[in-house]
């Protein structure tokens, strides 16, 4: 039977703990209740701390025996993560916590499914909670009053979290899978080209486009990870520029892998990979001074990407399609990767772009699945989109 998991530092937050679970139990929900406490828990709990800190890479002892707290937060963060992804019985996750308690649980949480109910009640939950949700999709509630003992206030609010993680519970959305869902990455200087392909392509797929911004990319992988999408069309890989000089949009470096480890059918491009993002141009590291720059707004630089830059991310993204082995197609616009990078436009570099081309042909190993496949026109040229469908189609339905 699937339950709800009801998770907190039970050493300090034990009469919470005990009166959310009292909650969701008289609202119909079934409960387990975890400790990811580091000391002896103050209520009765399902799952002790060591149970949790046992699934440390490293053993219990790299949770419990820290005389630090800081590492020891950290370390049960890592152990409360891999116990949950191990579960098979979990209707929703409801956590409540300070700082350590809402870092060690939604560390947990960022590794389970899209879709699957999940609640902060936090302290910190008004603030900017950036980096417990990043790209899942955790609910964060403020506590309003701090965790130290129930009032009048904690009370409601409890109750309240108590309601939502058993309806969600309960009655948890009908999935519709009328169409597949594709995965595609687009900025605004490829918007032309993903409009077009999302246009071909909208009759027989459930076109999710994501914004190419660091968080898109990683949005897309999560479902990909989560097997809610059935295949990519990955035209705008630009995060990765970012990521390998210091812009403020980067990939992490498990970019494309989650479509290494799903083996999704998968068409890329070298989409705004002649740019790197910074904010005003105050904020461009010094060393890059003298570089050629394009001032996207008041608020966003762009950086045109060298020869060397461009063969370095060339071989950095080829080195990662070789780890995919499902169907692979990577398609390469001869005639400019972004609408800036056009004859006559700011970012035009036929030299980069050569250099790009180069290294990603260099670095990819070709098998029958997978494929460099070379086009003489623009990223934003119809035609360009007309390639990607076909290639798409083709590896999806072969």
């Amino acid at each position: 039977m699937k339950q709800i998991y009801v998770v907190g530092t039970a050493d300090t937050k034990g009469e919470e703990l005990a009166y959310l679970a009292t909650c969701i139990k008289a609202a119909g929900g079934a409960v387990v209740r975890v400790d990811v406490g580091i000391r002896e828990p103050q209520t009765p709990v399902d799952v002790r701390a060591d149970a949790v800190a046992v699934c440390h890479p490293d053993g219990a002892g790299a949770v419990l025996a820290s005389g630090d707290r800081g590492t020891a937060v950290e370390a049960m963060g890592i152990a409360f993560a891999r116990f949950l992804v191990e579960r098979q019985d979990i209707a929703g996750v409801i956590g409540i916590g300070g700082g350590g308690g809402t870092s060690i649980i939604t560390a947990g949480m960022r590794q389970l499914p899209l879709g699957l109910p999940k609640i902060m009640v936090s302290t910190l939950a008004s603030g900017d909670v950036a980096p417990f949700v990043d790209v899942s999709d955790i609910l964060m509630m403020p506590s309003v009053t701090d965790m130290a003992g129930l009032n009048r206030l904690s009370r409601v609010i409890l109750h309240n979290a108590a309601q939502a993680i058993t309806a969600m519970a309960r009655r948890p959305a009908e999935v519709t899978a009328s169409k597949p869902a594709l995965g595609l990455t687009m900025f605004g200087v490829t918007t032309p080209a993903v409009s077009a392909i999302v246009e071909r392509l909208r009759a027989d797929y459930d076109c999710l486009v994501f914004h190419a911004t660091g968080t898109g990319g990683r949005a897309m992988e999560k479902l990909a990870d989560s097997e809610l999408i059935s295949g990519v069309l990955d035209v705008t890989t630009t995060e990765v520029c970012d990521l390998l000089f210091g812009g403020v949009l980067p990939a992490t470096s498990d970019r494309f892998g989650a479509i290494a480890r799903k083996g999704l059918p998968y068409v890329g491009s070298v989409g705004a990979l002649d740019m790197v993002n910074f904010w005003a141009p105050e904020t461009v590291p010094e060393r890059y001074t003298g570089r050629l720059f394009y001032r996207h707004n008041p608020n966003v630089t762009l950086m045109r990407t060298t020869s060397a830059e461009c063969a370095q991310i060339g071989r950095w993204i080829g080195d990662k399609l070789n780890l995919c082995h499902g169907p692979v197609r990577l398609l390469i616009p001869e005639k400019g990767v972004s609408a800036l990078d056009i004859e006559g436009g700011p970012f035009f570099d036929p030299q980069a772009d050569a250099a790009l081309f180069a290294a990603l042909e260099a670095t990819v190993k070709p098998t029958v699945s997978r494929r460099i496949i070379r086009l003489p026109l623009h990223i934003n040229d119809p035609d360009f989109a007309e390639a990607a469908v076909a290639a798409y189609r083709d590896i999806a339905n072969p």
